[in-house]
């Protein structure tokens, strides 16, 4: 989605003045409208609302404007509640969504009015305990499908292998018990895929979620309010790819509320999404800067950045589509590796790339990183993450996280003990 970078060469020259490489660069505009199609598609249903994957990019002005298009939040720790809360996202507007669960932070969302989302049924005990002897009024379940569902892919993996979620058999067992207990409203959660840009794969899933939740009325007397079918949505990093059709995917979903939700008296049914990577993913870019080459057995750029950015490529062997600025239209005569200076062989955001010849200097474009880019940061080897750029609707830039420096690496470090310290 190469086509998607909103700056030329010249406007890029003149940003990197003011922020020098490497950085993060999102597009507010883009980021909006796409939110509003997204929005737009999966509003043929009664109860419609995102809740935006903070995991994917946990920067409070990225928050912020998605609250104002009427986002959601869906966090998996206290730091992203918090974030969720400093952004102005509505309390029952955020469904914290964890697994392995420390006490305090069930209390915490509980204090705060978000909804919870239990990934197991001794999950229920360990809550009632962390509130004092009671459970909140609205409750919701991680259903993990088993070998229902096939077709996942390796990101997230097969479901019966994941660590993920409640048999069908618990997640029946489960509404029960919180029935008894005096919980009030129930929703019903599930999450089988990654990056995936196949619509009928999330029908199915849909589908496989509606007619559970009639189960669950069936055995149980609970009237699920809303469910959550996670996220999952792909984008299409590389060239070839098709991007996912959001109405196909709603349209199809549709179909299969008609069929199953209404029949069974569950109608008007909340219908959730968690999505972070298709929201922001293809408008947020990791600008780098080329400043060595080498030429042995392979021909190597290296720029300025490294994996402790941009971990995807080099964890997943994922693709990201790499241009360098103002040479877009120029022929690719040259194969390269693109790498970044950490001391692990797999830091490469390219590997045997056709690409135009790149010249010490160049300003290099790493694609698609708007998700899951600088949020899986790490400072493995002491690199200093970098930081993010916002390009505003009036085209003006609004730096909203600062490069990180030494003293931020050695902030946790009793340096003052050091050297009276006697090994």
């Amino acid at each position: 989605m190469s086509e998607n970078f909103p700056l030329s060469n010249s406007e890029l020259k003149e940003l990197v003045k003011k922020f020098p490489t490497p950085f993060y660069l999102y597009d507010e505009k883009a980021i909006r409208e796409n939110m509003r199609r997204f929005t737009k598609a999966f509003s043929i249903f009664p109860k419609f609302r995102e809740h935006y994957a903070v995991k994917a990019c946990p920067n409070p002005y990225i928050l912020k404007i998605l609250a104002s298009e009427g986002c959601g939040a869906d966090c998996s720790s206290l730091p992203e509640l918090m974030l969720s809360e400093m952004s102005g996202i509505k309390a029952d507007h955020v469904i914290f969504t964890s697994n392995e669960t420390p006490a305090s932070e069930y209390q915490f969302a509980y204090k705060q009015g978000n909804i919870i989302n239990l990934d197991d049924i001794t999950h229920i005990e360990y809550l009632k305990k962390a509130l004092g002897g009671k459970l909140p009024e609205t409750i919701c379940f991680r259903y993990n499908p088993g070998n229902e569902k096939t077709g996942c892919n390796s990101i997230i993996g097969k479901p019966e292998e994941a660590k993920y979620g409640l048999t069908r058999a618990q997640i029946i067992e489960a509404y029960g018990i919180c029935r008894k207990e005096g919980v009030k409203r129930f929703g019903l959660h599930t999450m089988v895929a990654s990056n995936e840009l196949n619509p009928a794969f999330f029908v199915d899933t849909a589908k496989l979620v509606f007619e559970l939740a009639v189960e669950i009325k069936e055995k149980t007397g609970v009237q699920i309010e809303f469910v959550d079918l996670g996220g999952g949505l792909g984008i299409p990093y590389k060239p070839e790819q098709k991007a996912i059709d959001y109405d196909e995917v709603a349209k199809g979903i549709r179909a299969e509320y008609d069929r199953v939700v209404v029949p069974a008296g569950l109608d008007p049914l909340g219908i959730y999404w968690e999505c972070g990577r298709p929201i922001t993913g293809p408008y947020g870019w990791l600008v780098t800067t080329a400043i060595h080459e080498k030429h042995i057995y392979r021909e190597y750029i290296a720029v300025d950045s490294c994996m402790a950015d941009l971990m995807r490529p080099g964890m997943y062997g994922a693709y990201h589509e790499v241009t360098v600025s103002g040479k877009e239209n120029a022929p690719k005569t040259e194969v390269y590796d693109v790498v970044g200076s950490l001391c692990e062989n797999c830091d490469k955001f390219a590997v045997q790339r056709k690409l135009p010849k790149i010249d010490m200097g160049d300003l290099v474009i790493i694609h698609d990183a708007g998700a899951h880019g600088r949020a899986m940061g790490f400072n493995y080897n002491g690199k200093l993450r970098c930081g993010e750029i916002l390009m505003r609707e009036d085209g003006s830039f609004k730096e909203i996280r600062r490069r990180e420096t030494i003293d931020d690496l050695f902030a946790t470090l009793d340096l003052g003990g050091v050297e009276g310290f006697k090994a």
